[in-house]
């Protein structure tokens, strides 16, 4: 029977009803496989396969339902890994346009994920969702760090910051609030290394189970950057298309490479010292007899002066003691000086002030204190004219480099004889720090003359609570100040409302400058000058905006020609500095101050 013959008479057999030819034993033919096996088509129907228990199970129990977590799943994924790609590395830049623009990187990682075998492929997206979760890591850093100091993380310098960062929590929000706070942080940073990493794993599976769809749609995001970028197309004032990640990275390669000059850098510019060599008999001549007091006022930044918010407390207060220490005989002269840090970092304007150097990262900091450079008190101590002490209540634990300082003795707050509270963060309320130096140096009988570096802390971040004025014969050891605590505010409360930190904020300044000129008006007499100056501006939340870096820096004394000698630098009169007063770098202010008091031709 010929294969044509066959097929036609099968074809006939089954319109008829589907009887078979004689002696068809239902065995499949070789040739068109149409026969279908009597056995397999009377046996029962095969059972269902068997289901996996539990969390696997439920996808085929529930099909409707996995589908949807499936779907959900990846648009989730979908969204994080755009988050990552797309979110800025500053709060006030986060809004609505960030989060609709095209990212080049993303693009191309994309792209080359579908180019990839399968091998390389799984490696790539593993790795890329990690460095992907970094980077984000990275970007919310820098987020605390401008919130906080005004500038990104520093790679290379600033992880000595991330310890005085938790010494903070721990010392503004107790103990609890610190280990609460750095478990948070460690498990929000592995979570978010996990699940950008199988977001990336995720979104590569499905373009590559839809490759079609997957390269078209690159090829149209890729063709749309190009167009956006070409005629700057922009939500607001947002590009459409981005690069950022990439500008972001470059960026950060720079800092560190720049991080690593900058030692060889610093030990050139520490190399100069223009006192170097002058004979001890001949420094600081200007001020023989005199006690001379350096003293940092905690955040006291420009902002206090200028911010229409605070401008008209602050002038009253800085009016108020101009007119009181006249009354006492004695004249002030201000100016302006840039700080090399914002928000935070006092000891690198400290240095700066001291040495003569920009000191404006740890590295440069744990430099100069391992050198041998020359600082404005180790200079008054070479003179071998005075005593050199330091008041530093901030000081609560063993500070070697307090050593290179040159000071003959060093008060921490351990030895102020203070027995009250901790405002927050500041350990000692200033008007107790300046009656404790009267008692422990200043108020002694045929002393020496003194030099003194004093630092008032109370200013310092958070600014709730505060302590306030009171008579200072009522100072006694400090007990009093368990109920002027009590009176304040709550720090947490506080800083729910960034109008309510810089209102604390102006207060706490007001104290500190009220304390400084009553003991000046209280203990000062006709050997008494005093320099006083803000060691930087206080964090964005109170600069509102303001990205300037000047601190008011004033020279007080009672003997009219100490500030006869600084007549041509062109300060206001008053403790109040001009808005058009000089502005000189923190670093310029220790040779100038040595050659306005040096012999004088």
């Amino acid at each position: 029977m010929s294969l044509f013959t066959r097929s036609r008479q099968l074809s006939d057999d089954t319109a008829e009803g589907g009887a078979k030819p004689d002696g068809d034993t239902g065995t499949a033919d070789p040739v068109d496989g149409t026969a279908m096996d009597d056995a397999a088509e009377n046996a029962a129907p095969a059972p269902p396969p068997a289901t996996k228990p539990g969390w696997f199970g439920w996808r085929h129990r529930y099909p409707r339902a996995a589908r949807g977590v499936s779907l959900g799943t990846t648009v989730l994924a979908g969204a994080l890994v755009l988050f990552a790609l797309l979110v800025p590395n500053r709060i006030e830049r986060i809004e609505f346009a960030s989060f609709v623009r095209i990212p080049a990187e993303g693009v191309l990682l994309a792209g080359l994920l579908l180019a990839l075998p399968p091998k390389p492929r799984r490696i790539t997206s593993v790795v890329a969702g990690a460095f992907l979760g970094l980077l984000t890591a990275l970007k919310f850093t820098d987020m605390g760090f401008y919130q906080i100091l005004a500038r990104p993380f520093d790679l290379v310098l600033d992880w000595i910051l991330i310890q005085n960062g938790t010494d903070f929590l721990r010392e503004t929000f107790g103990r609890t609030g610190q280990v609460l706070a750095v478990a948070g942080v460690i498990v929000l940073l592995v979570a978010l290394l996990v699940l950008t990493t199988l977001a990336v794993v995720r979104l590569t599976n499905l373009m590559v189970r839809h490759r079609p769809v997957a390269g078209r749609t690159i090829l149209i995001l890729g063709t749309a950057w190009i167009t956006c970028m070409t005629l700057g197309v922009q939500i607001g004032t947002v590009p459409v298309a981005t690069k950022g990640n990439a500008e972001f990275v470059g960026n950060r390669v720079d800092q560190v490479r720049a991080g690593l000059r900058d030692a060889r850098i610093f030990d050139k510019q520490a190399s100069v010292d223009a006192f170097a060599k002058t004979p001890p008999d001949q420094l600081l001549t200007g001020l023989r007899g005199k006690d001379v007091l350096f003293t940092f006022i905690e955040s006291y930044g420009r902002v206090a002066i200028d911010d229409p918010a605070m401008a008209r407390q602050t002038d009253a207060v800085l009016t108020e003691g101009t007119g009181r220490l006249k009354a006492a005989g004695f004249e002030s002269r201000s100016g302006w000086l840039q700080s090399p840090v914002t928000g935070a970092g006092s000891w690198l304007a400290h240095s700066t002030f001291l040495s003569g150097l920009w000191i404006k990262n740890q590295q440069r900091y744990r430099s100069l204190t391992t050198s041998d450079r020359m600082t404005l008190t180790k200079y008054f101590g070479k003179t071998g004219a005075w005593r050199t002490v330091g008041i530093v209540p901030g000081v609560r634990r063993a500070w070697p480099e307090g050593k290179y300082f040159g000071l003959d003795h060093i008060y921490d707050s351990e030895h102020l004889g203070y027995h009250g509270p901790y405002f927050s963060w500041t350990p000692v309320p200033d008007q107790f720090s300046l009656e404790a130096f009267q008692r422990l140096e200043h108020g002694k009988k045929d002393r020496e003359p003194i030099m003194a570096e004093i630092i008032l802390a109370s200013s310092h971040n958070p600014w709730s609570p505060i302590a306030h004025m009171i008579d200072w014969n009522d100072l006694g050891d400090g007990s009093v100040f368990h109920r002027i605590k009590k009176e304040g505010t709550d720090p947490t409360e506080v800083w729910k409302d960034p109008e309510k930190v810089r209102a604390e904020y102006r207060k706490a300044i007001e104290y500190s400058i009220r304390s400084l000129t009553e003991w000046v008006e209280r203990y000062g007499d006709d050997d008494t000058v005093l320099v006083f100056l803000g060691d930087h501006q206080p964090v964005p939340t109170v600069l509102a905006g303001d990205t300037g870096k000047d601190v008011p820096v004033t020279i007080v004394a009672h003997d009219k020609k100490v500030l006869d000698r600084v007549a041509d630098w062109g300060w206001t009169d008053g403790l109040k500095p001009a808005g058009n007063a000089p502005r000189w770098g923190m670093d310029k202010f220790r040779d100038r101050f040595m050659t306005a008091y040096g012999p004088q031709g």
